[in-house]
């Protein structure tokens, strides 16, 4: 996607052919910072503290951080101990256990000589795979925004409101649910996006309208409660979020407060759509309501807020009480009898067991 201008990933391979570099996306929407990572430590903290975020993009740099602990040491020990340090990192966006499982097969048989290479290759073809993954679901979701733009009126732009950041931030590039917003507004399509703020972290007001803009979509960012009351009133065509999780059963697992705007989209019948890579589907958990585990994040994340001043210093500031309890949960689970469909990088299709192992049968097989 463009930054100023010019094309950028949210992760890549430096100049010497063996560090990665980074966005880091904490600081942002105020700097555009970069960061290089030379080990797996320095990986893992990216991820945890989220440098990185975003279910595609935690699965890369988990993937080149066994990269980076394989260019230190090859030996098994070390191999484990890296995929059980990566692994820790965020327990819900399942991208992450597939990352490092694709990397562990390329390299468990070899010899160590050759482990670091093929981790590096391994690493290359998920990134790659990510944006081709991602295009296809720009493809195969344009079409919903073309339909609700030929049943407007001269003039008249296609709403779509979206939470959270599945925008190529969260990914290697294009994004998920960004991915047909980006097509569409690409094609000519008049569309405007309303972005959650997404709170406790900020991630549609920093990173979704930061990226948005760069890239010249019309959008406006919305408190996180706004949504129902637009909905209400006409001003919400679509609602089309990302997703870290899915079950078996089409549940999705997004960031906290998707499952208000599926209840909201459902109760004044407007369509409520997931883009879905492939790698984020869970075929080993049944229910997601019941099974998922839903990460608790820092207080911190709630009790405070990060900002530009006035006199232009970034600030952290406390909002909540000292003594004052604070739960942070980061995820919720929508139920897949909300979902309106699931878009994906092979069709559109239901939200629900049958549809999700039909469209694709070989990652269902494995999970068996």
């Amino acid at each position: 996607m463009k930054v100023d201008g010019k094309a950028m990933r949210s992760i890549w391979l430096e100049p010497d052919g063996w560090s990665i570099g980074v966005i880091n996306q904490t600081a942002l929407p105020h700097r555009l910072v970069t960061a290089r990572l030379t080990t797996l430590d320095e990986a893992a903290h990216a991820i945890r503290a989220m440098l990185i975020r975003g279910a595609p993009l935690i699965g890369a740099t988990a993937a080149y951080g066994m990269c980076l602990a394989l260019r230190a040491d090859a030996s098994d020990e070390a191999l484990d101990r890296a995929y059980a340090i990566l692994l820790a990192t965020r327990p819900t966006a399942i991208n992450l256990r597939w990352a490092l499982d694709e990397t562990l097969a390329a390299v468990r048989n070899r010899p160590r000589s050759e482990r670091a290479a093929a981790a590096y290759r391994r690493a290359g073809e998920i990134c790659e795979q990510d944006v081709a993954i991602n295009t296809a679901i720009g493809r195969n979701g344009l079409p919903l925004i073309e339909a609700i733009a030929q049943r407007k009126k001269p003039g008249e732009r296609v709403n779509v409101l979206t939470h959270c950041n599945a925008g190529w931030l969260a990914a290697v590039d294009v994004g998920t649910a960004t991915a047909p917003i980006y097509l569409a507004h690409d094609n000519g399509i008049a569309v405007h996006v309303f972005a959650d703020e997404t709170r406790p972290r900020n991630q549609g007001a920093s990173l979704t309208a930061w990226e948005l803009g760069q890239h010249g979509v019309p959008h406006t960012v919305i408190a996180d409660n706004t949504g129902g009351h637009l909905m209400q009133h006409g001003l919400v065509d679509i609602v089309i979020v990302g997703t870290d999780r899915v079950a078996a059963n089409g549940d999705v697992c997004n960031k906290i407060g998707t499952y208000l705007k599926a209840l909201a989209a459902r109760d004044n019948s407007i369509p409520f759509y997931v883009a879905l890579p492939s790698p984020t589907i869970d075929f080993t958990v049944a229910n997601g309501v019941a099974d998922i585990p839903i990460e608790e994040r820092d207080a911190d994340e709630v009790a405070t807020m990060t900002g530009r001043a006035v006199d232009g210093r970034i600030e952290t500031v406390r909002i909540v009480p000292e003594h004052s309890p604070v739960a942070n949960y980061a995820f919720d689970v929508t139920p897949a009898r909300l979902v309106t469909g699931l878009i994906t990088e092979r069709g559109i299709i239901a939200a629900s067991r049958t549809a999700l192992a039909g469209a694709f049968p070989d990652r269902a097989g494995t999970a068996q």
